[in-house]
């Protein structure tokens, strides 16, 4: 626990001082990386506590807390580096709620499935959304959300190598059913109204993680 809130205390630290160097820019891009940062970084939390082997009865609830607090941020700013995006969006909470649910449902028992919801929209999402915007790229709305060509593929590619590496690292999906799995990520994050991908994502993965291991 000492390890993870070193960690957590540590991204704080980080997204501050990433929102001070680009605060009053008037690219919103650079604005959230003080938010993408926060995002991507927390899916290593799942691994210290996996290779800790921290019990279900301090993860969920630990989970759970820190998911409390992000509600509370997101209404009155106490961080604003962690909740910096110019629209309307629930992901940092939806985000942690993910996390305690499938902690809740899979820890530790298949914490492969865990590492695999949490880590797949932590880089997938995460990178998507600091690489997509860079460079022009072909893009479309979905329900009102831009979704860029080089955003989604960022999407994909990362999921697919977040799948691979723990496939090797462990029993896994079988290579067709981790392509199958990495596509699926991919198609749910198109829908992020309000965040709600960020919920989505995780909880698909990780649901087919524990469905299709072993198979193929």
């Amino acid at each position: 626990m000492a390890a993870v809130a070193a960690w957590l205390a540590l991204l704080a630290v980080l997204a501050i001082g990433v929102r001070h160097r680009w605060d009053g820019q008037t690219n919103p891009q650079q604005r959230e990386w003080s938010r993408k940062l926060v995002h991507i970084g927390t899916g290593a939390v799942v691994l210290i506590a996996w290779g800790f082997a921290i019990d279900r009865r301090i993860a969920i609830p630990a989970a759970a807390a820190i998911t409390l607090l992000a509600a509370l941020n997101h209404r009155l700013r106490v961080l604003p580096a962690v909740e910096d995006v110019g629209r309307a969006s629930y992901g940092t909470v939806a985000y942690g709620a993910s996390i305690t649910l499938l902690l809740w449902q899979y820890w530790p028992s298949q914490a492969a499935s865990v590492a695999a919801g949490v880590l797949v929209m932590a880089l997938g999402d995460g990178l998507a959304g600091l690489i997509g915007p860079l460079w022009p790229s072909p893009s479309w709305q979905v329900l009102g959300q831009r979704r860029s060509l080089l955003g989604t593929g960022t999407m994909a590619m990362a999921s697919l190598l977040v799948l691979a590496c723990l496939g090797l690292w462990g029993a896994g999906p079988s290579w067709p059913l981790l392509l199958g799995i990495a596509a699926a990520a991919t198609l749910l994050e198109q829908l992020a109204i309000g965040g709600i991908d960020n919920l989505s994502v995780p909880l698909g993965v990780a649901w087919l993680w524990q469905q299709w291991s072993g198979l193929g």
